[in-house]
């Protein structure tokens, strides 16, 4: 009986000596997930989603235009256009993560630059229910774009809270622009030249991307 139970425990060695290389396998994976993501966005997942937006002159010009064009309006616009903006816009990301073939993404991009530049040039309080629908329908694209370039590394969840945040922090910055200019004559005119310039680079943007 002992020898026998002396093989059997010999048998069973070196399935017992398995057993921590794999608990120390299945505890590097994470590690070594984060070494890629490091290697690839030294700043992680979050930065890269927050400068996607800031540093593509077409996302800045479209998301500071946004808020600009809400202090325009005035009113719950202040609130309600920029929420439309980044709300529709977290649903483009998806789109875009998911890759469903939509075209002309470019262009869509294009056009919110240039109609967004000439709605400030003209500085109408335009009815916030059509705001809301322009917006929308532009952020479609701006998310898609998000969406479908995010590193094949980075974490999704992180890098959409990045570009969502970015595109929050334009709309501030657009409706601190926009109210500053309200309370000037010479700021207004300031901006509703800025709107003319802003629509010129759309007009770039869209013969570009024709």
């Amino acid at each position: 009986m002992i020898p026998a139970a002396r093989a059997q425990r010999k048998h069973a060695a070196p399935c017992s000596g398995c057993l921590p290389a794999l608990l120390i396998c299945v505890m590097l994976l994470p590690a070594n997930a984060l070494a890629h993501e490091g290697a690839s966005l030294p700043y992680g997942s979050f930065l890269a989603g927050l400068t996607h937006p800031v540093l593509g002159l077409d996302h800045f010009l479209a998301m500071v235009c946004v808020g600009i064009v809400s202090a325009q309006i005035g009113g719950r616009a202040i609130w309600t256009v920029p929420v439309t903006f980044v709300s529709v816009m977290a649903l483009g990301g998806v789109l875009g993560w998911m890759d469903i073939g939509l075209s002309a993404i470019e262009m869509g991009i294009a056009l919110s630059v240039l109609g967004l530049g000439i709605a400030i040039a003209a500085d109408r309080r335009l009815p916030v229910s059509l705001a809301m629908t322009a917006v929308g329908f532009f952020a479609v694209f701006h998310g898609y774009a998000h969406g479908a370039e995010m590193p094949s590394v980075a974490r999704a969840t992180t890098y959409a809270a990045g570009f969502l945040t970015g595109t929050a922090a334009l709309h501030i910055a657009g409706l601190i622009i926009g109210d500053i200019s309200q309370h000037y004559t010479r700021g207004k005119l300031l901006l509703r030249l800025a709107g003319v310039a802003i629509a010129t680079v759309g007009m770039v943007f869209v013969a570009n991307a024709a």
